[in-house]
């Protein structure tokens, strides 16, 4: 089951850094941690950011580009996402999202349905 590595709420200021961890633990199978989605209160589940299995290839939801990098370590089944610069409206509940490798290494996946696995959830705050 896909959990986050420091589940919880986390507080931080506005322009302020934090670095969320996501890993697949228990017996997984070849399920691997490659994508993050986030909601806000009263807002649908949006997308955040994605990797490929290669780490070659990501994308990113335009509010958070230039500001977030995905990341992620094969061997140890987890993703990070760094979170720079953050602003109030990053305001969320951030998930992380499991699937299996694509047999192209290269392939970025963005849509909720791509994914088998998810995690609780952390709740991320920005104040201002």
């Amino acid at each position: 089951q896909v959990q986050l590595v420091e589940p919880g709420g986390r507080l931080v200021q506005a322009g302020g850094s934090l670095r969320l961890s996501c890993a697949a633990s228990g017996r997984t199978g070849s399920l691997y941690p490659m994508a993050w989605f986030r909601r806000a209160a009263g807002k649908e589940r949006e997308f955040v950011a994605s990797i490929s299995w290669s780490g070659g290839s990501a994308n990113y939801a335009t509010s958070v580009t230039g500001r977030f990098t995905i990341s992620r370590d094969s061997a140890k089944k987890t993703v990070y996402l760094q979170m720079n610069s953050l602003k109030p409206e990053d305001t969320a509940l951030y998930y992380c999202a499991a699937r299996t490798r694509n047999y192209n290494s290269n392939s970025v996946y963005v849509a909720p349905s791509d994914f088998a696995s998810w995690g609780q959830g952390t709740q991320v705050t920005v104040s201002s």
